[in-house]
């Protein structure tokens, strides 16, 4: 695998070069995030990072963020080299994009082993491209959904990343659960591939027997994912993607569908797309309504605490919407045009 090592310090470059190069990997060296990003431009085949956290001008969580948002920024393996140490820092870090942590000062051993998570993810791209290209032609019967999945998918992540900071759900978000939420979760909707054009693409507002047909998606996504998962049980994306299929309409309050379950009987991957489809669908234009500012979507998600969304999630998305404006902004659509204010947010909610 070939690797970028970005930090200021050549000495500090020399040693994990030594390191990696002993382990059979080829090294590219940067010695800021400028020159680091230049490289990654001109250069094809670079499939891990590793960047030092503290480094003058842009620092390794400024750079994890504007890799990031490149344009191969989703396949890329990041890992920041740091003697932090704080759950705080962590949460940062992943917020930021990066995949692993290896501590400073840093043992060679402890270095190649988390590289192999980078050349484990290389080796599952395939099946992340698998998962975009299935959700993609789902959602091409409805040409209004745009960058709907991109979107989702970083809301996704940014969302999942917030979470790893908040002690009650330590057990269960950690950089593996983060990356399969942002892999699996444009396959939410997967289940409207059965959906009838003249409910899917009906130009208005659903009456009740249509919005019934229109509910049985999350039933047919979670079954259409289920048969794979009897294939292959141990196959973790699965898990998750069928969870997120079937409960992602479920309400915090019991008040969703399909099954109207309640509270921490929602999967959390399914707890932590909700919020990330509604702020999509709050701030996106459909011909039914236009798109709400975003002030005014977080102001409809906050409310939702404790009734619609899971408070914990809530939380973590007041500190992630600053994140959510800026992907709103990067993946949006040309005929989105925002509503101004609360009252007219009322109106097309």
């Amino acid at each position: 695998m070939t690797i970028l090592v970005v930090d200021d310090q050549r000495s500090l470059r020399l040693t994990l070069r030594a390191a990696l190069e002993a382990g059979g990997h080829e090294v590219v060296e940067a010695q800021n995030g400028h020159e680091a990003m230049e490289i990654l431009r001109s250069r094809a085949g670079v499939g891990c990072a590793i960047v030092d956290w503290e480094m003058p001008g842009m620092s390794g969580t400024q750079l994890c963020r504007e890799i990031r948002s490149s344009t191969r920024g989703d396949t890329m393996y990041l890992i920041l080299l740091t003697g932090r140490n704080a759950v705080q820092d962590k949460v940062e870090g992943l917020s930021a994009g990066a995949d692993d942590f290896v501590s400073k000062p840093f043992e060679p051993a402890e270095l190649l082993a988390r590289v192999q998570g980078a050349e484990r993810r290389a080796a599952m791209q395939t099946h992340t491209v698998v998962i975009f290209a299935l959700a993609r032609l789902a959602e091409s019967r409805d040409p209004e959904t745009g960058a709907h999945l991109e979107r989702v998918q970083h809301y996704a992540r940014e969302l999942a990343a917030q979470l790893a900071g908040q002690g009650h759900y330590a057990d269960q978000v950690d950089a593996e659960f983060i990356r399969l939420v942002f892999e699996t979760s444009p396959l939410h909707d997967i289940g409207k591939v059965a959906i009838p054009d003249s409910v899917l693409l009906k130009p208005g507002r659903l009456s009740e027997p249509e919005y019934q047909v229109m509910k049985q998606h999350t039933l047919i996504g979670a079954q259409t994912l289920g048969a794979a998962l009897e294939r292959f049980p141990r196959a973790r994306f699965l898990h998750i993607a069928r969870d997120i299929a079937l409960a992602h309409h479920e309400r915090w309050d019991g008040g969703g569908y399909p099954s109207g379950l309640a509270g921490d009987l929602i999967p959390l991957a399914a707890r932590v797309v909700a919020i990330a489809d509604v702020y999509d669908a709050l701030t996106s234009r459909r011909v039914y309504k236009a798109a709400l500012m975003h002030d005014v979507a977080c102001s409809i998600i906050l409310e939702g605490s404790g009734s619609h969304f899971d408070p914990l999630c809530v939380e973590a998305f007041k500190l992630a919407s600053p994140e959510f404006d800026r992907i709103r902004e990067r993946f949006r659509d040309e005929h989105t045009q925002p509503l101004a204010t609360i009252a007219d947010a009322r109106v097309a909610a």
